[in-house]
């Protein structure tokens, strides 16, 4: 499985690991979850969109630092490619829920360099 990564994650990553020590060691776990599990299992994940073959999911993301509260992560995945990509992540006390003109956007992206 290929993994990528958009800009707007990794700024916001790097933001949460100065809080959150663990998080490069989190991500690495999840990628193995989700390499053999890509839309996930479980109730911790929910599939978000499914369009140009390509699924966005929405999963709790597990971070040892965090005892309560939880972060969530928004990826892309194309089962055809075998690649997932990390759209968003972000913390559930900061933000209810995930950024829809984000998600417009992305998949405007898709569409343009796909078809």
């Amino acid at each position: 499985m290929n993994f990528k990564e958009t800009p707007e994650f990794q700024k916001e990553f790097k933001r949460l690991k100065k809080k959150y020590l663990s998080l490069d060691e989190d991500l690495a776990e999840f990628k193995k979850i989700v390499s053999c599990f890509p839309m996930g299992s479980g109730k911790h994940f929910a599939v978000l969109t499914q369009q140009y073959g390509i699924q966005t999911v929405k999963a709790r993301f597990f971070c040892r630092y965090l005892k309560g509260s939880s972060l969530r992560l928004i990826y892309a995945y194309n089962e055809r490619e075998r690649w997932i990509e990390f759209i968003e992540i972000y913390s559930k006390n900061e933000q209810k829920k995930e950024n829809s003109d984000m998600m417009k956007d992305y998949l405007k992206a898709i569409r343009k360099s796909h078809f």
